[in-house]
């Protein structure tokens, strides 16, 4: 019998999966359940180790080696029992009846064949077509999931492609066979905003289209609230909560999960508004788990009762949760959420200018590019690659500068230039009367001393073979010029400074959470007391509850040390808290300067409209308005002519913006903007943009 839309697609009970460490098994979830039908995506949120990516790979029945489905363990597929199937069963589901879409598209792909030849090979394998059918199926496909030029695609190498292009070459590789069920494991962390919601709008339309099922696995709650159905929050292995998307939202149950949703940071919430709520504590390891609750130990309601397990009860029709207290917290007996102070002193417009710390001036940074045998031979000299390409700006003492864009634009590269990573092509660099010239090397210790920085992965940026006492006191003698004992005294006291203990600076960095690397590299960034630290992307790769964590850290502290901060990211809602004034890079250069708390409300140039429209919002119940910027960003070795972002402008006016270099427009206050639109007609655009929301909602 065909199966409807609506038919289950997927049934799981009872699932208990375990790896075997050394001689013993160790479980890492127990008593998953789900279900998923057609046209329908389910979600599957929590902290990193809560065993998501376990229930990914154990429903698809692809553990590794040391890994199994405990005997009770229910998984029907279709109707079909695929509990007990053996590996060489399973690869005929794989694939054609059941894909996954991984969280690394470019370990998903291999570097040495064609993708277009990788993703035939599946159309071969499982339909049983030959090799040209199969490549005009999947020239179709990759027309289907919006890659531009899919006859070209067809002949590249991965490395090749953009990030956005390898994901939807992942995906036309997982649905080119119209499976049942696609599982997607975090497959948009690592990709800009602005990617990202056309990767998950692409994945809504062909859920919908094929009456296929998913399993949606990520930290991201703002993804789940604007793509899935019904969600499941997982912590240390269980299910803490299940229910449907509206109602999860709306009226959370379980204190995991509304401590989740209280550390997202919401856009234009600020550090001067408000402090993040956090979740103290660390989850627990599986190989010691506490008795009674799991989360006990970090929840703030937790009674003696709570030292027992707590069912998996349904307080009302769809809904599932394990908690002894529920009925308190729907009825409003007892409350997880604190109103908490303002991170920093709430100060005046007037109030924020101070005097400049660093000074960038026509900065630019050209990486020139080895000519080929072609272009010797005709005498051509490639055009170089146009990274950073005439930039201004300022940072003032003791504030923060947010420096937002996608990847491509620039902004890593001109964070080098000024760390000294790199060495600038033209312009200047002023710190404190200093001209930073050259790299690293040739600046004296007072510059070095001045400017930190914290990178995205604290995992690289620590030796693994010092402990975090080691790592911290280096800066302090070879850079503050301290002696064995000040330099230790001084490492405990910066270890209490970012919350934590004494008995860290023992450890090395393979013992610690990537929540409390962080906080050992932030600390290592104020050990010579520097008066600006750039963090590139700080917060990226961690959990939402560690993420606020670390927000709340680096505004306290820059409030208790006067310290400057410019702050990179793609999350717009994490710059705009952080952020006293915020810079919007595209292609080499900034398009739009101004006060955080004014940029987004409303964003006036069209690239930041873009930006801020594909913020997935944390809540499922509000309309986002969509701007979608379907095309990738331009080759910064190819810039287009005029206004670098005509080429994707949804708001273009014509030959002016293709020809023309647009012109800054000053809107006031502090507010600038490169753009050929006037400004009063920009506003009347938003104004309009917004009736329409209001209109269509």
């Amino acid at each position: 019998m065909a199966v409807e839309m609506g038919d289950t697609v997927l049934s799981v009970d009872n699932l208990s999966v375990s790896y075997k460490v050394g001689r013993r098994w160790i479980r890492a979830v127990r008593e998953f359940r789900v279900e998923v039908a057609r046209g329908q995506i389910v979600g599957v949120v929590g902290e990193s180790g809560s065993g998501k990516s376990t229930v990914a790979t154990g429903i698809m029945q692809f553990l590794p080696p040391n890994g199994r489905t405990e005997p009770d363990s229910k998984i029907a597929f279709m109707g079909e029992d695929i509990s007990a199937s053996p590996r060489r069963a399973m690869q005929h589901i794989w694939g054609a009846r059941m894909s996954m879409v991984p969280q690394n598209p470019a370990a998903a792909l291999n570097p040495s064949i064609r993708v277009g030849e990788q993703v035939a090979e599946i159309v071969r394998r499982h339909m049983g077509a030959d090799r040209s059918a199969a490549l005009a199926q999947v020239v179709e496909e990759f027309r289907r999931v919006n890659l531009p030029d899919p006859e070209g695609i067809l002949k590249r190498y991965p490395h090749e492609l953009s990030g956005g292009m390898q994901q939807r070459v992942v995906i036309a590789m997982a649905l080119i066979t119209s499976p049942q069920l696609l599982v997607l494991d975090e497959p948009t962390t690592s990709i800009d905003v602005t990617t990202e919601a056309v990767i998950l709008d692409l994945v809504k339309n062909l859920i919908r289209d094929e009456a296929a099922g998913a399993l949606y696995v990520t930290h991201n709650l703002g993804v789940v609230a604007q793509l899935c159905e019904r969600v499941v929050v997982m912590y240390a292995g269980e299910i803490m909560e299940e229910a449907s998307v509206a109602a999860l939202f709306e009226r959370p149950l379980h204190p995991y999960t509304i401590g989740l949703l209280n550390s997202v940071p919401r856009l234009g919430q600020t550090k001067r508004d408000v402090g993040l709520q956090t979740i103290p504590g660390r989850p627990p390891s599986l190989t010691d788990l506490p008795e009674g609750c799991v989360y006990a130990p970090r929840c703030p309601l937790a009674i003696p009762i709570c030292h027992t397990r707590p069912p998996l009860e349904v307080p009302a029709e769809g809904r599932l949760v394990r908690c002894h207290r529920w009925r308190e917290i729907d009825a409003g007996e007892v409350s997880v959420s604190a109103k908490e102070k303002a991170g920093v002193e709430a100060i005046d417009t007037a109030d924020l200018e101070r005097e400049k710390l660093l000074r960038v001036e026509n900065l630019v940074k050209h990486f020139p590019i080895r000519r080929s045998l072609a272009e010797m031979i005709r005498g051509v000299k490639p055009a170089p690659v146009r990274a950073v390409d005439g930039v201004n700006l300022n940072v003032q003492r003791g504030r923060t500068l947010g420096l937002v864009g996608e990847s491509g634009s620039g902004k890593t590269t001109l964070s080098r230039l000024i760390i000294g990573l790199e060495d600038r092509t033209a312009g200047t660099i002023d710190l404190l009367g200093m001209d930073l010239r050259g790299d690293v090397h040739d600046r004296d210790k007072q510059a070095l001393a001045e400017l930190q920085m914290v990178f995205q992965n604290p995992q690289n940026s620590l030796n693994p073979y010092l402990t975090v006492g080691q790592a911290i006191r280096r800066p302090l003698i070879t850079l503050a010029g301290m002696n064995r004992a000040e330099a230790d005294r001084e490492v405990c006291r910066l270890l209490r400074a970012v919350n934590l203990r004494d008995e860290y600076a023992l450890r090395y960095p393979g013992e610690l959470s990537g929540g409390e690397k962080q906080r050992v590299a932030i600390a290592r960034a104020f050990a010579s007391n520097p008066s600006l630290i750039i963090c590139d992307e700080p917060v990226s790769s961690l959990d939402v509850s560690v993420q606020s964590a670390v927000l709340n850290l680096l505004a306290q502290l820059q409030e208790d040390r006067d310290t400057a901060y410019l702050f990179i990211s793609h999350d717009l809602a994490v710059v705009s808290y952080l952020a006293d004034y915020i810079a919007v890079m595209y292609l080499g250069q900034l398009f739009e300067v101004g006060y955080g708390r004014d940029l987004f409300s409303p964003p006036l140039h069209p690239y930041t409209e873009a930006l801020v429209s594909a913020i997935p919002v944390a809540d499922p119940s509000r309309r986002v308005r969509r701007v979608r910027l379907t095309d990738d960003i331009p080759s910064p070795r190819n810039m287009p002519t005029g206004c670098r972002f005509h080429t994707r402008c949804p708001h273009k006016i014509g030959a002016i913006c293709e020809n023309e270099a647009p012109p800054w427009r000053d809107d006031g206050d502090g507010h600038f903007i490169r753009c050929h639109i006037p400004l009063d007609e920009l506003r009347d655009l938003q104004s309009d943009l917004d009736l329409m929301e209001r209109e269509g909602g």
